[in-house]
C-alpha cells in the first residue's frame, strides 16, 4: 500500500536532540545540559508573566512594542527588527529564503547542532570548515566558500565550544565573502561577553546588505520557556524573514515577559557577573587537573567544553556527574566523544562539579 513519502533530503534528517534532564534510570537531575540561566528570570519578567491576559485574543502579530524596546536598548531601527519563536525560527527563515537543493550552507566544524538541520530542511548541503583549536577559523571558513555557498552561519560565542571571534576577525570574515553570500552572526550568548565587544555585529548589519544578526531571550535574560528571539539586518533581509516567519509567532506572554526583561538590565548584568565568576572558578579547577588529561576550551559563553584525554573518560565523568545529581551534555554526535559541555550553574553546582571531577581523578574533593 502506498503512503505519502518525504523529499529525500527530509528523510535524512534526525530530529534536534535537547539536553537531558534525567538519569538513565529516570531520576530527575539538575540541568547543566541546556545552558539555561541559573539565576532564573528577572523579577520584572516574572511579574509580567503573572499578569492576566485574554487567552482568546491573538498576540500582536508584529510584536511592535517589543521591537521598539529592543531598538532603544541597542540603538537600532525597529523597522529592521523581526521577532520570532526563539532565534531558531528566524535562522531557519534566513536559510530557507536563500538556500535550496544544490546549494551549500557553511559553518565551522563544531557549531550549534541546529545548523546542519537548517540546511537539510531546505535540501541544501551542510558544509563544515575545519576549526582552529576547536573554534572557528576565518581562514578555513573562507577557504571553504564555493560558488554554491549561499549562507555562512557563525555562532559567536560558539556553541558547544564557547570560543569567541574578536570583532576584527568577524569583520575579516565578512570582507572575504562574496556580496551575494549571507553572513548570519548568531549571538545567542552575546550578553555574556564584555559589553565593549557586543556592538560590532549590529554595526555590520546596519551598513551591509548581506549581514543578519540574531539574538535570543533564552540565555542571559532567562526566558527559555517563552521562546522569544529576534534578528536585525537590511530592509531586504528583514522583508525575506517576515515573509517566511509564522503568523502570530510570539505569544502574548512571551512579548510581555521579554519587554519587562529588557527594562531590567541590572538582572542581565548580574547574570553576566555571576557567569564570569563561576566560569573562572570552574576553569581554574579544571586546569589544575591537567596532569590527568582534563582540560577546557577557552569560553566566553555560559558553559565550558571540558575535554577528557587521560585515564578518566568523558563517559565516566558523565556517569559520575549524573550520580552526583547533575545532567551535562555529552557530544559524540557532534564529533566530540571525549568532551562534555557543562553549563555554568549556581555556586553550589560549581562546587559539586569540581568535587566530582577531583574524586574521579583520585584527588581530595
Amino acid at each position: 500500500m502506498s503512503k505519502p513519502e518525504p523529499k529525500p533530503w527530509i528523510a535524512q534528517i534526525h530530529a534536534y536532540v535537547p539536553g537531558k534532564s534525567k538519569s538513565a534510570s529516570g531520576k530527575p537531575l539538575v540541568k547543566l545540559s541546556a545552558n539555561e540561566n541559573p539565576l532564573g528570570s528577572s523579577p520584572a519578567a516574572l511579574a509580567a508573566l503573572a499578569e492576566g491576559h485574554v487567552a482568546a485574543d491573538y498576540p500582536d502579530p508584529d510584536a511592535r512594542m517589543l521591537r521598539e524596546a529592543i531598538a532603544q536598548i541597542h540603538g537600532l531601527d525597529p523597522a529592521l527588527i523581526v521577532c520570532g519563536t526563539g532565534s531558531g525560527e528566524l535562522l531557519h527563515c534566513a536559510v530557507q529564503a536563500l538556500a535550496g537543493p544544490g546549494d551549500e550552507v557553511l559553518a565551522s566544524r563544531y557549531s550549534f547542532s541546529l545548523y546542519p538541520l537548517l540546511a537539510q530542511k531546505v535540501g541544501a548541503s551542510p558544509v563544515f570548515a575545519e576549526p582552529e583549536g576547536y573554534g572557528a577559523s576565518v581562514d578555513n571558513l573562507l577557504a571553504a566558500v564555493t560558488a554554491r555557498t549561499r549562507v555562512v552561519l557563525l555562532d559567536n560565542p560558539n556553541n558547544p565550544v564557547g570560543t569567541f571571534l574578536p570583532p576584527s576577525e568577524v569583520a575579516r570574515l565578512h570582507a572575504g565573502l562574496p556580496s551575494d553570500v549571507l553572513l548570519v552572526i548568531d549571538e545567542a550568548y552575546a550578553e555574556y561577553v564584555d559589553p565593549a565587544f557586543q556592538t560590532l555585529a549590529f554595526q555590520m548589519a546596519k551598513t551591509h546588505d548581506n549581514v543578519l544578526v540574531s539574538r535570543t531571550f533564552s540565555k542571559a535574560y532567562g526566558l527559555a520557556s517563552e521562546r522569544v528571539g529576534w534578528v536585525t539586518g537590511s530592509a531586504h533581509l528583514v522583508d525575506l524573514v517576515n515573509r517566511l516567519r509564522g503568523a502570530f509567532n510570539v505569544s502574548v506572554s512571551g512579548q510581555k515577559a521579554a519587554l519587562a526583561a529588557l527594562g531590567d538590565q541590572s538582572f542581565v548584568a548580574a547574570s553576566r557577573e555571576h557567569n564570569t565568576r563561576e566560569r573562572a572558578r570552574l576553569a581554574e579547577a579544571i586546569a589544575a587537573l591537567g596532569n590527568h588529561g582534563i582540560s577546557a576550551s577557552p569560553s566566553e559563553a555560559n558553559f565550558l567544553l571540558v575535554h577528557f584525554e587521560g585515564a578518566v573518560s568523558a563517559a565516566q565523568a558523565l556517569e559520575a556527574l549524573s550520580d552526583a545529581g547533575y545532567a551535562v551534555r555529552h557530544l559524540p554526535s557532534q564529533g566530540l566523544p571525549n568532551a562534555l559541555r557543562i553549563t555554568i550553574g549556581t555556586a553550589q553546582a560549581t562546587t559539586d562539579v569540581i568535587a566530582t571531577l577531583r574524586r574521579l581523578c583520585g584527588e581530595a574533593a
